[in-house]
């Protein structure tokens, strides 16, 4: 917020957790730049909290080093730590006006009523929260409370900010606006940011990068465009996508993807021999009727409408069934035979290990 803010990364060294003898964060490095938002997304449990509140403080690591900008901070208390935290729940006192909230870690560190008034009005101001000062938590929405505690973070000009599934509690209409303030916020201060979520909608639109975790393990670190369009593993392949992405077994013969019960893709370039699993996008399949050139042929068993587009569910030749998005009118009807034509240039092969083959054409 002010101009001598100091923006600070984050670096991770062989950091590792365990709670008893259940080990929770499995070994992992990793180098946050400054300036950046960095989004941890995953299922629930694979670590990203843990992995946030051991950057925070709140929790001791097992094994490993923390970096705060040059200075190491495993071992530092986390008021010295530089950082000021978000959580899921807001975390307000009750008896204090929103004024006094914001305030509150000011007053902590003996800043001067004068310098106090001004960073709290500034930052209300921004946060469209200027007419909430003189009430108290109990008379405020959820989205109303969740700035306020953004606001509390910002006052402090942290090194780095970190927030812990913020939007958790609010409704879907409350989620789109207030992740819209926090990415125009990023842009304002240039400010380094860690975010938790679940969601991957606000992971894709809120990153710099993402760091997509499984049970205590990076699998993949990069822009949300680099990891959609190039997973590294089946996992983030299937984790990535709403609908997620088709993975199909097939068996590779040169050029060509056999199913095992009927239907083959044409790869349109050699991918060698032997056990794969061939990944489809449902924005990239396109229904093409029960014609002799599609690569893949069912019938459709359900239809969900979303307005703009549609979600076809297809019962392909083997039993399993395929997403696709569709828009073209008419829709085809539960029960209809269809083919389904695939872009060459979008399919995604993984092997036996489950990872990324990497063939002579970018997919």
């Amino acid at each position: 917020m002010e101009g001598s803010r100091i923006l600070s990364g984050v670096r991770l060294e062989k950091v590792r957790k365990s709670f008893g003898g259940a080990e929770v964060i499995r070994g992992i490095d990793l180098d946050i730049q400054s300036g950046e938002l960095v989004v941890f997304v995953g299922p629930s449990g694979c670590g990203k909290s843990t992995l946030l509140r051991l950057i925070a403080g709140l929790e001791d690591l097992t094994e490993g080093r923390i970096w705060i900008g040059d200075r190491e901070v495993t071992d530092l208390a986390p008021a010295r730590r530089g950082v000021s935290m978000v959580f899921q729940s807001y975390a307000l006192y009750p008896h204090m006006t929103v004024y006094r909230n914001i305030a509150f870690g000011l007053k902590l560190a003996k800043t001067d009523a004068e310098t106090i008034d001004q960073k709290v009005r500034r930052v209300a101001e921004m946060l469209q929260i200027a007419e909430l000062l003189d009430r108290r938590p109990r008379e405020l929405s959820g989205g109303q409370r969740q700035r306020v505690a953004i606001a509390r973070a910002i006052v402090r000009d942290p090194e780095v900010f970190l927030f812990d599934e913020p939007l958790s509690n609010l409704d879907a209409a409350l989620r789109v606006q207030t992740r819209v303030e926090i990415a125009k916020m990023h842009q304002d201060f240039a400010a380094s940011m860690i975010y938790v979520t679940h969601d991957q909608v606000e992971a894709m639109t809120l990153a710099d990068r993402m760091v997509v975790l499984n049970a205590g393990r990076v699998e993949q670190v990069g822009a949300p465009g680099e990891l959609y369009r190039r997973p590294a593993n089946l996992f983030v392949a299937g984790f990535l996508g709403s609908p997620s992405m088709n993975l199909l077994p097939v068996e590779l013969d040169g050029a060509t993807a056999r199913l095992p019960a009927g239907g083959a893709v044409d790869l349109g370039r050699t991918a060698g021999n032997g056990k794969a699993t061939l990944g489809l996008r449902p924005e990239d399949l396109e229904v093409a009727g029960d014609e002799a050139g599609a690569s893949l042929r069912g019938k459709v068993v359900l239809v969900e409408e979303l307005g703009e587009t549609r979600i076809l569910h297809i019962a392909i030749a083997e039993g399993r069934e395929v997403t696709v998005k569709h828009r073209a009118e008419p829709a085809p009807k539960p029960g209809e035979a269809v083919g389904i034509r695939v872009d060459r240039e979008r399919l995604h092969l993984f092997g036996e290990d489950g990872r990324r083959l990497e063939t002579n054409r970018a997919a």
